[in-house]
C-alpha cells in the first residue's frame, strides 16, 4: 500500500502529547491522519488532517470512527477493546491487536501473563473489591509495606499507592485491585522493544529512570543507563521475552525493577511511545514516534542506538498551581547547550500534570543529568 501522499488515512485513539508526537513523523511523510480525543482541547486537534470529538470508552463511538480509517493505532490504552475487536473481526488493521491490549489494558492480567510465561515480576495478590485487602491484612496474609495498584485506568502516578498502615487504605477506590510485594531495588529500568507486522524486532538501549516521591511520575530518564554489561544485557532479553510472548506490533515499553542482586523484575508495561522514550527524539538516530509508524505500516525498522547521551526531564504542573499556564525562565534554559524544551500544548496547568518535557544531548552522559538537574531547578510551570 502507498501511505505517502496518497488516501491511506491513519488513525489515532487518543489525541494527548505521545499522539501530536507522533504527528510530527505522519506530517514529515506527508500520511493522512485521523485523531478521536474526547477534548475540545486536545494537543493533537492542530497537527491532525481530520479531528474527531469522542469518548474512547464508548463502544459506537470508537467503533464508527475505526471504520473510517486503514490502520488504528492508539495513544492510551484506555480505549473500548470490545470496538477494537469488532473492527479487526470486520478486517481492520488495529495495532496493538486487541489481544495484547486486553492483557495490558488489566494490570492483574498483565501480572497473571508473566506467571503463565516465566516472566520474572514481584509477588502479587489480586482483589475483586479493595474492602477485601483489610481482611487480608487482618488474617495474617498481606503484610505491611505493600504496594497497592488499580487493576485498570492507571496512569502518571494515578492509581498507585504504597500502602505502610491500615489508614493509608482510606480513600481507595473500591473496584478490582491488585497489591504487590515491595521490592527493593537499586534501579527503576526501562527497554523499548519495537516489533513490527512480520514479527521482526529490535530494541532501544536501556535506560535509567528516576521519579518524584509524592507523584509516583517519572522526573528524569537517563539514556544510556547507568548500569554494568550485564545487567544491560539481561534486561534486553527480558524485554524480548515479553515482547515476543505478548505479540504486540508497534511499541513495547517495559518498565523493570534492578534488585540489589542484580536480577531483573519487570514491573510493568504500555504498548505505545513512552515517556522513557522521549530522550529519542533528540538522541536517537530513529526517534520512537517514527519507529512506532514504521512498525504498524510494515516498512524497515530503523536504527535504534543514540547519536549521543541523552536525559529528559519532565516538565509538569508547579503544586499550588491550578489555571492558565506560564512557563517561567523556559529562555533561560534554551541558552543551554543541547537543551530543546517540547511544550505539548494544554493551555491549563494543575498540580503534577504533564505539560511538557525538556531533552539534554552531551557526549558524557553524567554532564547531561548535570544540565538535567540544572533545567529541573530553573523552570517553572505555573499559573498566571
Amino acid at each position: 500500500m502507498d501511505y505517502f501522499s496518497s488516501d491511506f488515512k491513519l488513525g489515532i485513539l487518543g489525541g494527548g502529547q505521545l499522539g501530536k508526537m507522533l504527528l510530527y513523523e505522519t506530517r514529515k511523510w506527508d500520511i493522512f491522519t485521523k485523531v478521536m480525543d474526547a477534548s475540545k482541547e486536545a494537543p493533537c486537534k492542530i497537527a491532525c488532517n481530520e479531528f474527531i470529538l469522542g469518548d474512547l470508552l464508548d463502544f459506537d463511538a470508537v467503533h464508527d470512527f475505526g471504520k473510517t480509517v486503514d490502520v488504528l493505532t492508539i495513544e492510551i490504552e484506555n480505549v473500548n477493546v470490545d470496538a477494537l475487536e469488532k473492527l479487526e473481526d470486520g478486517g481492520i488493521k488495529v495495532y496493538p491487536p486487541t489481544k495484547a491490549l486486553r492483557t495490558i489494558q488489566n494490570k492483574a492480567k498483565q501480572k497473571l501473563f508473566y506467571i503463565d510465561n516465566d516472566i520474572p515480576t514481584a509477588a502479587f495478590s489480586r482483589f475483586a473489591y479493595a474492602s477485601e485487602i483489610k481482611d487480608s491484612i487482618e488474617n495474617g496474609v498481606l503484610e505491611f509495606p505493600f504496594v497497592w495498584k488499580s487493576a485498570q485506568f492507571g496512569y502518571d502516578g494515578q492509581g498507585v499507592k504504597i500502602i505502610r498502615k491500615v489508614e493509608d487504605l482510606e480513600g481507595l477506590p473500591p473496584g478490582e485491585c491488585i497489591t504487590e510485594e515491595m521490592i527493593p531495588f537499586k534501579n527503576e529500568l526501562a527497554v523499548i522493544v519495537a516489533r513490527n507486522i512480520d514479527g521482526k524486532r529490535i530494541t532501544y538501549p536501556v535506560v535509567e529512570m528516576e521519579f518524584h516521591p509524592e507523584a509516583n511520575q517519572v522526573e528524569y530518564v537517563i539514556c544510556p543507563a547507568r548500569i554494568d554489561g550485564e545487567v544491560a544485557k539481561k534486561a534486553r532479553e527480558i524485554a524480548l521475552k515479553v515482547s515476543e510472548k505478548i505479540e504486540h506490533v508497534g511499541l513495547l515499553a517495559v518498565e523493570m525493577f534492578q534488585t540489589h542482586e542484580d536480577g531483573i523484575l519487570v514491573n510493568e508495561v504500555a504498548p505505545r511511545p513512552h515517556n522513557s522514550g522521549h530522550y529519542s527524539i533528540e538522541a536517537s538516530y530513529t526517534n520512537q514516534f517514527e519507529q512506532h509508524i514504521r512498525c504498524i505500516l510494515g516498512l524497515p525498522l530503523g536504527r535504534t542506538d543514540s547519536k549521543v547521551a541523552g536525559v529528559m526531564v519532565n516538565l509538569v504542573g508547579s503544586e499550588g498551581h491550578t489555571g492558565e499556564v506560564v512557563y517561567e525562565n523556559i529562555d533561560n534554559i534554551m541558552a543551554k547547550r543541547g537543551v530543546t524544551p517540547h511544550i505539548y500544548g494544554k493551555k491549563q496547568t494543575r498540580p503534577f500534570r504533564k505539560m511538557g518535557h525538556v531533552t539534554i544531548v552531551n557526549e558524557n552522559v553524567d554532564r547531561a543529568r548535570e544540565i538535567a538537574q540544572q533545567v529541573k531547578e530553573k523552570i517553572k510551570v505555573v499559573s498566571k
